[in-house]
């Protein structure tokens, strides 16, 4: 498959602090990934591991530190075109982030269309819009065109943010924890909207999310990231049957598992709360909650290994397991 998305050690940091006392904050360091035509790339990691930041970076609403990002075989720089900004759009974790709340549902579509569609008459982007939100399970159409956003559900509303991304023909929607803020019985139906895209409309996806089990459902790969830096990476299968990071051995052991009887210990537990990373040291940033830290962990960065072809992770502990086989 043909590459959409190319990113090579992206990094984005901010300045902290008062007047008197500076510091910066390493919210991306160094990250690399990609992403292939019609596939679906899921960023797994707790709230401050820097997947919204990588988001905001790509949509053009954070210039980066560094790094360099490809789209679509173009080195984006730190302005984006409107055209680049309609190929890439973002779908927010609070719907009404994209969707003015005093308009009717048809205003905002038409207006993406008549923003990224100027070759089509007005009454081709009404017809345009009903099939829009038809393809995101808002039937039928020309009903929900006339309501207000207040008259939909949260699970509607972003299937709406889905439609609006749509109307710009994309080839990479950018997913910012979409079915977070939703009741867990309607999250299934979004997510299986996502594979419909990816399956009807050859459309790629960047997931963002902190919930495995959704994660697994509908990316290909998983590239998971602790305090800004990727930690392990894979096809999603191989990284759920034989996680290698202990960061990811402890968001696995951290979802339920009803098969367990209650009284069975939990191999990795959480020995703590994720750093600040403000002017981080050399070192693995998950060493003060690891439970296999020694003394290099704490500094000097360690390797990436190369489980399979298709699957690495960045541990110390993992090269001293693989160089042992």
């Amino acid at each position: 498959m043909s590459e959409v998305l190319g990113v090579e050690e992206l990094s984005r940091h901010f300045r902290v602090g008062g007047f008197r006392s500076r510091g910066t904050l390493h919210a991306v360091d160094d990250v690399t990934f990609t992403i292939a035509a019609g596939e679906i790339v899921a960023l797994v990691g707790e709230s401050g591991s820097g997947k919204s930041t990588i988001a905001r970076v790509l949509a053009g609403l954070y210039p980066p530190t560094s790094g360099r990002i490809t789209f679509e075989g173009q080195v984006l720089g730190t302005r984006f075109t409107r055209e680049t900004r309609g190929r890439m759009p973002m779908v927010f974790q609070d719907p009404f982030g994209s969707i003015n709340p005093v308009l009717r549902v048809g205003h905002g579509l038409l207006r993406a269309l008549k923003l990224h569609r100027p070759d089509i008459s007005r009454d081709q982007r009404v017809d345009e819009a009903v099939t829009l939100l038809e393809k995101v399970g808002l039937s039928p159409g020309g009903d929900v065109m006339t309501r207000y956003p207040h008259e939909l559900s949260g699970g509607q509303r972003q299937r709406l943010g889905f439609a609006q991304a749509l109307a710009s023909r994309p080839s990479l929607i950018l997913a910012d924890e979409p079915v977070s803020m939703l009741d867990v019985s309607i999250r299934i139906g979004l997510l299986n909207v996502m594979k419909e895209l990816r399956d009807s409309e050859g459309v790629s996806l960047l997931y963002i999310t902190h919930d495995l089990a959704s994660a697994r459902y509908v990316a290909d790969r998983m590239i998971v990231l602790y305090a800004g830096r990727v930690a392990e990476e894979g096809l999603t299968e191989e990284v759920i049957a034989t996680p290698q990071h202990p960061y990811t051995q402890l968001l696995m052991s951290s979802a339920p598992d009803p098969r367990l009887p209650l009284s069975e210990d939990v191999e990795h537990s959480d020995l703590g709360e994720p750093p600040k990373v403000i002017d981080p040291h050399a070192g693995c940033r998950f060493a003060p909650r690891c439970p296999l830290v020694r003394d290099e962990c704490r500094h000097v960065d360690p390797p990436r290994v190369d489980v399979s072809a298709t699957h690495h992770a960045v541990c110390f502990a993992v090269a001293e397991s693989w160089a042992s086989r």
